[in-house]
């Protein structure tokens, strides 16, 4: 990853810092998404015991900037590339989990010295699958290998997470008890659409460090990136069904991983509905297992008084809009004090107007579409829906380009409406549309800090 000295330290992009990048990011970023760009169309297998592997079905992987833009063709695994893969990953488990952890640990490490070799190439193919702009796209593949790195952090900071236990005093018998971190076996991983590197990259990471063995499965419409993370961890030296790497439908290939008695545990990020349902078919096998599922949430911002309005707006603004508001951080509700609220809601307002539309892989732009035609039908319906409820203050009348055919022209517009809270609290939806209410004195704060959390089906489990 280059670095730009800025003060006494170097840059490193993140989230937080992407905002003002140096010139090098973009032109290497051009560079590889040219050469993205003029490889599209090829036919991309699975990876199963280290081998490339053919489904007699294929799909059709197509760009939400343009549906011209075939990025590649993906194979339609069902539950017998689910059992193979799994059967690899269970085999391996002989060999990985007996590697000492420092060695596991180095070999972590080298998959994430190579994902930084590879973050332009990656990102431009994040850009181009997601929709992302340039600068979340780039960020969101760093941030894999920073995950990775914590987790390999983690274990030398810990030594292996071997503990000396205190001694029992029994007397005539020598008592010696040691805390050792084992591995659980086979872990599933199976990633959303909107962070398809981080939220892939991280997990699969940590699994392996402490020892497991991985099938990785991404959302079906981010399978280009995945596949590219994959030949990350593949090219760090891991034994062969150390990770898999498997495509295809939910309902079939998804399905197949969990409920097969192999699994040993699983992570899963994504909606409430699917993740309640994996939770509880989950717990159908004969012995609990581990399961991490995190499911969104519905984001509030309480602005006081007292609140600098020009930071509050900014990061809000960056919070709603960021990756066209489909993340489960993303803030779609405003709680306002009344001595500040018609301040801040024009400036909400003109900030909200000032943002770009359009092909995000263009360096101007901020905001792209959203991922498929499903959610622009959502978004659509949502804004008709409120727009009846409540008062839309900006866009929501021209065309958008949250998904068309392909992203054209710059006649396209944010929606922000105030609308009643009820009304939008209980939508589970990720979009880029947004609601404000206004509160005064402390008992109406109080409400409203109520209100934060009230009839919020969204929640993240660990078990």
């Amino acid at each position: 990853m280059p670095e730009k000295p800025k003060g006494d330290g170097a840059f490193k992009l993140t989230y937080a810092t992407m905002f003002d990048p140096p010139e090098e990011l973009h032109t290497r970023f051009e560079t590889a998404l040219k050469e993205q760009k003029a490889a599209l169309g090829r036919e991309y297998g699975m990876l199963i015991g280290g081998d490339e592997a053919h489904s007699s079905e294929q799909f059709e992987d197509r760009s939400p900037i343009n549906q011209e833009w075939m990025l590649g063709t993906f194979q339609k695994g069902g539950e017998a590339e689910a059992t193979r893969a799994l059967e690899a990953a269970r085999q391996a488990t002989h060999t990985w989990s007996r590697t000492p952890w420092r060695e596991r640990v180095a070999a972590l490490r080298r998959v994430a010295d190579r994902i930084d070799e590879r973050v332009y190439e990656l990102g431009a193919a994040t850009a181009l699958e997601v929709g992302k702009n340039r600068m979340e796209a780039v960020a969101d593949v760093a941030e894999a290998a920073a995950l990775i790195r914590y987790a390999c952090d983690q274990m030398e900071a810990n030594d292996g997470f071997v503990v000396q236990m205190g001694q029992d005093p029994l007397k005539g018998f020598s008592a010696h008890n040691l805390s050792l971190l084992r591995p659980y076996g086979v872990w599933v991983v199976i990633s959303p659409f909107n962070f398809p590197a981080a939220l892939t990259g991280g997990p699969v990471g940590a699994a392996l460090v402490a020892g497991n063995c991985v099938v990785m499965k991404p959302a079906t419409d981010t399978p280009w990136t995945v596949r590219l993370l994959a030949e990350c961890f593949h090219q760090g030296g891991l034994p062969k069904g150390a990770v898999n790497y498997v495509t295809g439908p939910g309902e079939t290939l998804g399905e197949g991983l969990i409920k097969s008695p192999l699994v040993d545990g699983i992570t899963f990020t994504g909606s409430f509905n699917v993740g309640i349902h994996i939770y509880r078919r989950f717990a159908h096998g004969k012995y609990p297992r581990p399961s991490i599922l995190e499911m969104g949430g519905k984001n509030p911002s309480l602005v006081s008084r007292n609140a600098d309005l020009e930071r509050a707006v900014s990061g809000i603004v960056r919070s709603a809009f960021g990756l066209q508001g489909q993340k489960c951080s993303a803030n779609s509700r405003i709680y306002v004090e009344q001595d500040v609220y018609d301040q801040f809601l024009t400036k909400f307002v003109e900030a909200t107007q000032a943002i770009k539309v359009g092909d995000p892989t263009d360096r101007a732009v901020y905001l792209g579409p959203v991922i498929n035609k499903n959610s622009y039908r959502d978004y659509k319906n949502f804004t008709e829906k409120l727009s009846q409820s409540g008062t839309i203050l900006t866009g929501g009348q021209q065309p958008s380009p949250y998904f068309l055919d392909r992203v054209q022209g710059s006649d396209f517009d944010v929606t922000v409406l105030l609308a009643p809270d009820d009304t939008l609290r209980t939508m589970d939806a990720l979009d880029a549309l947004y609601a404000r209410t206004r509160f005064s004195g402390q008992r109406k704060l109080a409400r409203a800090i109520e209100l934060v959390g009230a009839h919020v089906d969204l929640a993240a489990l660990s078990g």
